[in-house]
């Protein structure tokens, strides 16, 4: 057992699955935790998902060796400023978000400046289009990537623990500078997010989308399922990485309009070779996407 007592701030699809994980594991003793909404409270009690629900963060982490803020990027300082009267100076703090240079900003102006080095900034590459603790899973990470970001003032031992946690669960651990990480997941991640969400939209305000959804197939599923998900949890995302997935929204659109000239002037050949491209670079890379 790695830790004695896990604190899990947040009580969602990550956080649930994180805990249901580690506990199966054998990695953690005891597993306390705290949600703004007491549904979500009550949920993660009586499914087991923790031994112990709390109405207030400090009460929670009082005591823990690790705690995990498994909350939407835009609020990850708000909880770690909630959790630090409860916070005991060993306890090593953690992250699950899908930005890391706005989660070590937004930290470090929590502590004055200046990032503590008990923190590690983490993003577990690995989800589903539901939320909630109902839906959490124990296998939810295994063989997939988890990016720890460290920083300049990162204690080793911090970074280690949570490492080596991750790994038990059967994820695999990578590291990369927290601007390496928000330019990679802008694209691979962010971007798709925008352009689900809007295609969906735009297909749901045309008059004719009465007819259009009953008669969609498996293409149509596959492209639009992540217009699933968490409507505020994407919000967060875009706020906290705007910059990176502003210029890359600004080539697709480039992109979009270059596709439709070439069907305006009937350029059909350059058109398929942009298709051909596009097929070999996703085959190319296949075996390397999780």
């Amino acid at each position: 057992m790695s830790v004695r007592h896990l604190a899990v701030i947040g009580l969602g699809l990550i956080g649930g699955s994180l805990a249901r994980a580690l506990r199966a594991a054998g990695e953690v003793g005891r597993i306390s935790g705290y949600d703004p909404d007491p549904v979500q409270r009550q949920q993660a009690l009586k499914l087991g998902v923790i031994d112990e629900v709390h109405e207030q963060a400090p009460e929670a982490v009082a005591d823990a060796d690790l705690v995990v803020l498994a909350v939407p990027v835009l609020r990850t300082a708000e909880a770690y400023a909630a959790c630090l009267p409860g916070l005991r100076p060993e306890t090593v703090v953690s992250d699950v978000g899908s930005t890391k240079q706005s989660v070590l900003r937004d930290i470090a102006a929590v502590c004055g400046g200046q990032l503590p080095p008990r923190f590690v900034a983490a993003h577990p590459i690995a989800g589903t289009e539901k939320s909630g603790v109902a839906n959490s899973q124990t296998e939810l990470f295994r063989n997939h990537r988890v990016i720890i970001t460290p920083h300049e003032h990162q204690d080793a031992a911090a970074r280690q623990l949570v490492a080596r946690l991750w790994q038990a669960i059967g994820a695999r651990v990578v590291e990369m500078s927290p601007a390496q990480h928000d330019a990679i997941f802008a694209a691979t991640s962010h971007l798709p997010h925008v352009l689900a969400y809007s295609f969906v939209d735009m297909l749901a305000r045309l008059e004719r989308s009465g007819e259009i959804f009953p008669n969609a197939g498996g293409g149509f599923r596959d492209f639009t399922r992540i217009a699933s998900s968490s409507p505020q949890m994407w919000h967060d995302v875009l706020r906290a990485n705007e910059a990176a997935v502003a210029d890359l929204l600004d080539r697709q659109i480039e992109e979009l309009q270059q596709i439709r000239r070439m069907m305006a002037e009937s350029r059909w050949d350059e058109l398929k070779a942009l298709f051909e491209r596009a097929r070999a670079a996703r085959e190319r890379y296949l075996s390397q996407i999780e």
